[in-house]
């Protein structure tokens, strides 16, 4: 099977950006999955995380958009805020050589009317969580008579959160003539059963959904319950994790994680479902430009996060099923570099270790946390401080401004600037410690883009 993205008659401005985003040779799920895609039929395909799945149906989705026509052709349905925002960057990004495609994001937790204006105004394809596009459907600010491609993302994890019936009032509202693209990370029953009520003749695509050995470092450490904590801050101190993100089975649990690190003087952040999307962004942001080094989250929470370079995932409770242990895990140890996955768990939890040495046709490797590193718990030190903007994408401001508002007038040498995220009212910007006073001080006395905004750390 060729892994050149030539070979799959793309147009040469297509093929021209991906290149220069990156591009270089198709990943196994875009090799097998992307021919079947472009020619129009249905695929369910299972990959693990950071497997490129999104570029896969992202080629398909754009190959058929016309431009011309200014109403919905492609609607892509993700579980969360975060991946939906995810697939729209995506999106954008691979849409760079064809102009004038319009992505619009619509998701749970952002206000309804500045939806709706953007709605009047039309889009080629919707990105968006099942009950917000639904709301959209009912007020009538949203019709979906023209799509052509329908993808439902992470489809699994829909399913878990209940969005089975709101999925199928959306799939009813558009053509049966649609391509339908199914990815999941797990190949449940309930997978099989949803695409044979929406899919038509579907080519089904599985890619390994297990990891190399030489990919992810598993150890896994036997402790009581009540000294989980205990036990967590003695991982953080043998390992001091860069980046790290400790998963829980619930949300309270989450919060409660997380406060006893911050109680230890790490500097960590919970994510979870019952945080404001402002809330969330900004826990997001901190972690991805590394000024926060600790994120606890949830299953649900974590799921389309874009993280990279994240060197440990820690288990702080063990998942309920193998498939879900995998998907986890699957968060580091990309782009061939070496990732670590600690996992803690308890006498009773003995079944799950075998299941999963099952599943992975392998034994566990057992740590002890009586071996490891005594003293305070820690990670390596946090280079980064984050500095928002009270000024976004509603006003124009794009990362060059604020790039070249920082190495001009503030004299800001680029190396130390970090990642640059801009949203509709905020833009973040990562600064490095020792520069961060400066650039803080500069920023607000001065012009981004010949405008004053204010600007303080987060």
């Amino acid at each position: 099977m060729s892994q050149n993205f030539n070979t799959l008659g793309l147009d040469n401005e297509v093929l021209a950006n991906l290149e220069s985003l990156g591009y270089l040779a198709m990943t196994p799920i875009q090799a097998a999955s992307l021919p079947a895609i472009l020619r129009g039929q249905d695929v369910i395909a299972q990959a693990k995380t950071g497997s490129g799945k999104t570029a896969a149906y992202g080629i398909g989705v754009l190959a058929k958009i016309d431009v011309r026509k200014f109403d919905v052709q492609s609607l892509v349905l993700c579980p969360t805020r975060e991946l939906a925002d995810q697939v729209s960057k995506e999106l954008r990004r691979l849409a760079r050589a064809t102009h004038n495609i319009k992505v619009l994001t619509l998701v749970g937790g952002a206000p309804a009317g500045p939806q709706y204006g953007s709605l009047e105004h039309g889009a080629h394809i919707i990105v968006g969580t099942p009950g917000r596009v639904k709301k959209h459907l009912e007020k009538g600010s949203l019709t979906l008579h023209n799509v052509n491609t329908l993808v439902l993302d992470e489809a699994d994890r829909m399913l878990d959160m209940g969005f089975y019936d709101d999925i199928s009032d959306i799939v009813s509202r558009t053509p049966s003539a649609r391509q339908t693209l199914l990815f999941s990370a797990t190949y449940p029953v309930t997978i099989q059963q949803l695409s044979m009520r929406f899919q038509k003749n579907a080519a089904v695509v599985m890619v390994d959904a297990t990891h190399a050995e030489n990919e992810i470092e598993q150890l896994f450490y036997e402790t009581a319950e009540a000294q989980k904590i205990t036990a967590l801050c003695a991982l953080l101190a043998q390992f001091r994790p860069e980046s790290t993100v400790i998963f829980c089975n619930t949300k309270i649990q989450t919060q409660q994680v997380a406060d006893e690190l911050v109680r230890t003087g790490l500097r960590a952040q919970a994510l979870h479902g019952d945080m404001e999307q402002k809330d969330r962004d900004r826990v997001l942001v901190a972690f991805s430009n590394k000024s926060n080094p600790i994120l606890v989250a949830t299953d649900v929470a974590a799921r389309g996060l874009d993280i990279k370079d994240l060197q440990v995932v820690v288990n702080y409770d063990l998942a309920y099923d193998v498939e879900t242990h995998i998907h986890r895990i699957g968060r580091t140890g990309r782009a061939g570099k070496l990732g670590r996955a600690l996992s803690l768990f308890t006498p009773a939890e003995a079944p799950k270790i075998i299941a999963l040495e099952e599943y992975q046709k392998m034994p566990v490797i057992y740590g002890k946390i009586s071996e490891l590193q005594k003293g305070v718990a820690g990670v390596a030190a946090t280079a980064m401080v984050t500095l928002v903007i009270d000024g976004g994408r509603k006003s124009k401001v794009r990362p060059g401004d604020i790039l070249g508002a920082l190495t001009g007038e503030a004299g800001i040498p680029g190396e130390f600037v970090g990642k640059i995220d801009i949203f509709d009212n905020h833009a973040y910007v990562a600064i490095a410690e020792t520069m961060a006073q400066k650039a803080l001080q500069q920023l607000n006395s001065g012009k981004i883009k010949g405008r004053k905004f204010r600007v303080r750390t987060l």
